[in-house]
């Protein structure tokens, strides 16, 4: 009868069935999504000219350009469809769409300069 009640007590813990009642967590949900291939998730390679622009993903910084140029890591992207913004003060805005398909994807960006001189023109 112990032994019984500690089984499930672990089960229940650790999300695993047990007998007839079965708990489910979010953890092993997402992990049969992967498995089904159900889930798209990607990774972004930025390579940017300047490479310290702001980037943003749906709205929200994530860091500079160089943070995700592929050594160690990329931009990590979820399921769905998103909005890649690359800016910096002086330049004009670089606005993408990406939706992830299991895979790594490079960009490579250069920033056009809102003055002519910088980007080399007279």
């Amino acid at each position: 009868m112990m032994r019984r009640a500690v089984a499930s007590m672990v089960g229940l813990v650790l999300g695993c069935a047990t007998g007839p009642e079965r708990v489910e967590s979010p953890a092993a949900d997402r992990a049969r999504e992967l498995l089904r291939g159900g889930s798209r998730v990607g990774n972004l390679v930025l390579r940017c000219e300047p490479s310290d622009a702001e980037v943003y993903l749906d709205g929200v910084v994530q860091g500079v350009c160089t943070d995700f140029a592929g050594a160690p890591r990329g931009l990590s992207v979820g399921e769905g469809l998103h909005q890649i913004d690359v800016k910096k003060d002086g330049y004009w805005p670089y606005v993408t769409y990406y939706e992830p398909s299991n895979a790594r994807a490079v960009l490579n960006i250069r920033l056009r300069s809102v003055t002519p001189e910088r980007d080399g023109a007279p």
